[in-house]
């Protein structure tokens, strides 16, 4: 369970572009956290994706990787209670990065409002807002 005492995630936000576009930027961005994989041992990533993949699946889940697919839908506007669900899943397993990609870049506001609300209050830093 997620408590006062996890410390705080680095959240990065991917929105737009085509679901390939967005798994293959995060990706990217992976394989570069990797390179400092020596530093912290156990280095947890977590990655939650709006959408289903249409072909090749560049990131694989593994005992540090973890990867949430979340069906196609606004986190906003539909998809909340899944979000919330997915989120609260992937924040107890205590991830230094969590990515969360989404389809529509025009909502990333109401997604960044929905990520401070209290119950999120602290568990999350906001780092990088890719838009693709």
């Amino acid at each position: 369970m997620v408590n006062a005492e996890s410390k705080s995630v680095e959240l990065v936000l991917v929105a737009g572009g085509n679901y390939q576009e967005r798994e293959s930027w995060i990706a990217s961005a992976v394989a570069q956290h990797n390179a400092v994989v020596q530093t912290i041992p156990q280095l947890k990533i977590g990655i939650i994706l709006e959408g289903l993949p249409s072909g090749m699946m560049p990131l694989q889940s593994s005992s540090t990787l973890f990867i949430e697919r979340i069906a196609p839908g606004c986190f906003c506007c539909i998809g909340n209670l899944v979000l919330r669900v997915t989120l609260m899943r992937l924040l107890r397993i205590q991830p230094h990065f969590l990515y969360l990609a989404m389809n529509d870049r025009e909502h990333l506001s109401n997604l960044k409002e929905f990520l401070q609300q209290e119950t999120f209050a602290g568990l999350l830093h906001f780092g990088q807002e890719i838009k693709l």
